[in-house]
């Protein structure tokens, strides 16, 4: 390394020194021509002078560079070059003319600065990203594709209400659903449950899915086409979860589960079906469904069976052999969809229809596949065994996750958090002038039994008491401040409301009666139907109650009959548990 820089360093001196002979050589020949012509008319070629002197200083450059390129061989072998003073000899022995030494020196000057010109300072370029390649827009080659977006880059997503009024959030590339849910749910001051979710709805194929807790939002949002009819829906979902909630024989009924394992024979359809959700594996689900002919309206009715390596269907009845099984679809490069509006834009045979739809697939219904069951609890099985088959057991985990976040938010709800000093209170009686602690177990049982009773009596009394202020219009009309009243909304608009939040037991609203002007109607769901029961007034004794069975069972207004419902069943198949509701963005 100390030989190479010796080197270079003499090369640098002989340039140099070179350079100086150059300089001493000319001045002294223009001289000389100066003395030898002084007083005489000269027309010289000042033109052919400067080329010459050009022509000599790039040769000698042209020299240097071949120089430098041989020292950087790798093999160290130089190329041979003429010596410093043969060099000077030709410059010697040339014709020159009279030139102005204000032209040699620029051109000097200039020979001397070009080869560490990148040592000195350049003046800034105000358009950097136009000289760079690879970080200009424009520059850049177009088959290198976009690359990712930045962790820390935003982006605009537009989210709308069953209002249809609309809300943008900024939000990270790495958003998920479940977190802009929470943006939503705090911005819009609503309750916190695991229910809200983010609905993905394509207006031009009229297909709707529920985004899980974990896909990224801006990555749904860039697989749109340009300029279509896209659109985030923030509604309450009370069937995400619902597979882990209830009982496996409701979701999964028996005749549609094979059991042909032979390590799972032995057990029964509910152990069965836990131990597949256990596993965050996949049922393997047959069933009969209506697929519609690619290209045609003609629908046909095929045996389908969703197994670990895809979806097939028998082309030959209900048989399973091999041979007569043919491969459908991959679930796991597609979606899965509801189809809202079935009849209307496909002709489905029943209104029960889903779609899968491959990610390739942007607009248009080319590349569709359609499907329609015979039954609600069809559908809802095979979405069920569509969705643990594509995410397995991440679904567990977003649920375990939805459940923590919901125990961590328990102290905003209506039950209080329990205190350490709880477990130290005692029994007082402060029936004397001074409270005494109640020692006695068997006492302090007594008084609070006379306690309890107290507030039954006081309770009773207020609800029994004939003041005119029960049939006041405040008490007729304080059940529309609820989030499950929906006013004048229609039998159809009820159902599809109700159909959107999840067709889960105990799924209900309350609207106004169409045919009675002064009735109301209590909407619930129930084994995934939709039911509905007329609420009319009766005064009796100048009193206004409101009944659902003739008056056999009364309440002074809505919000009571709503209450009672949720804690006993009464009339009803079963009780109220989840209130449809809208919130305005």
């Amino acid at each position: 390394m100390q030989e190479a820089t010796g080197a270079m360093g003499e090369e640098n001196t002989e340039l140099r020194t070179s350079g100086h002979r150059l300089r001493e050589w000319i001045r002294g020949r223009s001289h000389r021509l100066t003395t030898q012509n002084q007083g005489k008319d000269n027309d010289m070629d000042l033109g052919a002078l400067q080329n010459n002197v050009n022509t000599t200083l790039d040769n000698l450059y042209q020299g240097s560079l071949e120089q430098e390129r041989a020292r950087s061989l790798p093999n160290g072998n130089a190329f041979p070059l003429s010596k410093r003073g043969d060099k000077a000899d030709v410059l010697a022995g040339s014709d020159m003319k009279r030139s102005q030494p204000l032209l040699i020196h620029m051109n000097r000057k200039l020979k001397e600065e070009e080869p560490r010109a990148s040592s000195l300072p350049s003046i800034p370029n105000p358009f950097p990203e136009l000289c760079s390649p690879s970080n200009s827009p424009i520059l850049s080659s177009p088959t290198a594709g976009q690359g990712p977006q930045r962790e820390g880059g935003s982006h605009v997503v537009k989210v709308f209400s069953e209002d249809g009024t609309c809300r943008s959030v900024e939000v990270t590339a790495g958003a998920t659903a479940r977190h802009v849910c929470e943006m939503l749910v705090q911005k819009t001051h609503a309750l916190h449950d695991d229910s809200w979710s983010l609905v993905e709805l394509h207006q031009h194929l009229a297909l709707e899915r529920c985004l899980e807790d974990h896909e990224s939002v801006v990555e749904v949002q860039s697989t749109w086409p340009v300029g279509g009819d896209c659109k985030f829906f923030f509604r309450k979902n009370f069937a995400k979860y619902e597979l882990f909630k209830s009982s496996p024989q409701s979701l999964f009924p028996e005749v549609m589960v094979s059991s042909c394992l032979d390590a799972n024979k032995g057990m029964s359809h509910s152990e069965l079906i836990q131990n597949f959700l256990n596993s965050g594996s996949c049922p393997e689900i047959q069933g009969f469904l209506h697929l519609k002919e690619a290209g045609r309206k003609v629908w046909k009715r095929f045996y389908f069976s969703l197994r670990r390596s895809g979806l097939y269907y028998s082309t030959k009845g209900t048989s399973k052999d091999p041979r007569h099984l043919q491969y459908f679809a991959d679930l796991s490069e597609s979606n899965i969809y509801y189809i809202t509006q079935g009849k209307k834009y496909y002709g489905t045979p029943t209104e029960y229809s889903f779609c899968i739809k491959p990610y390739k697939v942007r607009s248009g219904t080319k590349g569709l596949k359609l499907f329609c069951s015979e039954e609600e609890q069809s559908r809802t099985c095979w979405m069920a065994a569509f969705r643990l088959f594509k995410y397995g057991m991440q679904l567990y985990r977003n649920y375990q996750q939805s459940q923590s976040r919901h125990s961590q938010l328990a102290w905003i709800g209506t039950t209080p958090l329990r205190s350490v000093s709880d477990n130290t209170l005692v029994a007082m009686d402060f029936s004397g002038c001074t409270g005494r602690v109640i020692e006695n177990p068997n006492e302090a049982l007594t008084a609070a039994l006379e306690e309890a009773q107290a507030w039954r009596k006081k309770t009773s009394h207020r609800y029994s008491l004939p003041t005119p202020c029960q049939s006041s219009p405040l008490s007729t009309a304080i059940h529309r401040t609820q989030p499950w009243f929906h006013g004048r909304i229609s039998r159809e608009d009820s159902q599809r409301l109700i159909i959107q939040q999840g067709l889960v037991d105990g799924v209900f609203l309350v609207r106004d009666s169409q045919r009675n002007p002064k009735g109301f109607v209590l909407s619930l769901c129930h084994l995934q139907k939709v039911k509905h029961y007329l609420i009319l007034p009766s005064e009796e004794e100048g009193k206004l109650y409101f009944t659902m069975d003739d008056g056999q069972t009364r309440f002074t207004d809505l919000i009571q009959l709503v209450e009672f419902h949720q804690i006993n069943r009464g009339i009803l198949p079963c009780k109220l548990r989840h209130y449809c509701t809208c919130v305005a963005l």
